[in-house]
């Protein structure tokens, strides 16, 4: 890879990364539901008016929107909402990976090696490390929501290799288009309308950035260069990128919020990278052509 796009995949890496504080910080502004609703909003308008529809069935843009954007990233923002950090949260979504394997296995016969089964087995380690952290020092319940999360991101990705988009990015945002309504709906019947009135009534400058980061840095931007990069380069080029995402994740939320990270959850976050990148990576000595639903796949941390 030339040094210009190194350098544009490891600033993906970081704004997805970073983008778990800024969901941390937006959860003092908005209830989760409301929030998520807002960062689809936001990602899809007007940029839906100015991409084409993707080639793609009617039904793959409404199930990977139902399950990715209703279903994966609101049990995310309630996980964080009630307690789950923005560190680990980074880190605990990265074994969206192992379900992956798992489902593409089921769904699509596409049999583990050797190689990517130790990976897996190294990564539910690593999850087993920081359960026993969690359960020790945070609220259980917000954890296994992450990894529920994580679970529907999994679903989402083979729903996305079904689907097979040309375009990583146009689809992301007529995905976008589908959770608004069914996240809206939710967040009034489970925070209600005075909560959320009185979240928009507030909104401020901060609050806006923050919706403007979720949705526009790492919704357009980071899918949007993520595709650039998949369609120059193989997958195998691009993908150990995203390893990078919890390191950024982590990092920025000790310098930012101040969240301690415990000699366990160093463990924990070396056995699940390094389980994810046997996951992920195990086979690329049988390249194939670099296709824009690899980015979705192989998004491990973006949020």
């Amino acid at each position: 890879m030339r040094p210009l796009h190194i350098a544009l995949a490891a600033l993906v890496a970081a704004v997805w990364g970073v983008n778990f504080v800024v969901i941390e910080l937006g959860l003092d502004h908005f209830p989760p539901l409301l929030f998520s609703a807002l960062r689809f909003l936001v990602a899809a308008l007007p940029a839906v008016f100015f991409v084409g529809r993707p080639k793609v069935a009617t039904k793959w843009i409404v199930g990977v929107g139902l399950v990715l954007g209703v279903a994966k990233f609101g049990l995310l923002f309630i996980g964080m909402d009630r307690g789950m950090g923005a560190g680990l949260s980074s880190l605990v979504l990265q074994v969206q990976a192992v379900f992956t394997a798992l489902f593409a296995a089921l769904a699509l016969g596409e049999r583990p090696g050797r190689v990517r089964a130790l990976g897996m087995a190294v990564a539910l380690a690593g999850i087993g490390a920081a359960a026993v952290d969690e359960g020790a020092n945070g609220p259980v319940l917000a954890f296994v929501l992450v990894i529920a999360a994580a679970a529907c991101w999994g679903v989402s990705n083979v729903l996305t290799r079904k689907a097979a988009p040309p375009d990583a990015l146009n689809f992301m945002v007529w995905v976008s288009t589908v959770p608004v309504l069914p996240l809206l709906g939710l967040s009034l019947l489970f925070e209600g309308w005075d909560r959320d009135t009185q979240a928009l009534a507030a909104l401020d400058w901060s609050g806006a950035g923050i919706i403007v980061y979720v949705a526009w840095i790492t919704t357009v931007f980071g899918f949007g260069a993520w595709g650039f990069l998949l369609s120059r380069y193989p997958a195998s080029s691009v993908a150990p990128f995203t390893l990078l995402v919890p390191v950024f994740g982590m990092s920025s939320a000790a310098l930012l919020l101040d969240e301690s990270v415990s000699p366990l959850r160093w463990c924990a976050a070396a056995l699940l990278v390094g389980g994810v990148a046997l996951t992920s990576l195990a086979g690329v000595r049988r390249p194939r052509p670099a296709t824009p639903e690899c980015a979705e796949s192989q998004v491990a941390g973006a949020a």
